[in-house]
């Protein structure tokens, strides 16, 4: 049977302090002479010698989530805004692509939301992830249709 295939477990006893001085942690038991890490019930884990601490200088993060997903709103006199300069295109469905594509939205966004400020004159097929109720009633007002994603 070879060595290579068994685990040996090693017991190392503990250093026994405070034996004398030929157990090599006599007399101070390793602690040096005098001061406060000498002494026991000492605690200044997180003391940096009158600097402020690292846990005071950092900002403090609540209940905010770290991984919060960034929704872009747009409003309809953005779209129409968009319509007019002819950015975007009334006759084709409207969605977060092709308004990533136009470079509308940031990339950086993985949902958008539909907001009612503004008016809206074209009629268009749009799809968002969010929308208003007040900018879904004006949307399907002109004839247009505004369809919500399912949120997962």
């Amino acid at each position: 049977m070879s060595i290579l295939n068994k685990t040996v477990k090693v017991k190392i006893s503990k250093k026994r302090l405070g034996r004398g001085i030929g157990s090599g942690k006599g007399k101070t038991s390793g602690r040096g002479v005098k001061g406060q890490k000498s002494r026991s019930g000492v605690a200044i884990n997180s003391f940096e010698g009158g600097q402020m601490p690292l846990y005071r200088r950092l900002p403090k993060r609540g209940f905010n989530p770290i991984n919060k997903k960034k929704i872009a709103k747009i409003n309809l006199d953005q779209l129409q805004s968009f319509l007019d300069s002819k950015k975007i295109d009334s006759q084709n469905l409207i969605n977060l692509e092709t308004l990533q594509l136009k470079k509308i939205i940031n990339k950086s966004y993985s949902k958008y939301k539909i907001l009612a400020n503004g008016n809206l004159t074209s009629k268009i097929n749009i799809e968002a992830d969010f929308s208003s109720i007040t900018a879904k009633e004006k949307v399907e007002k002109l004839g247009g249709v505004l369809k919500i994603k399912n949120p997962n």
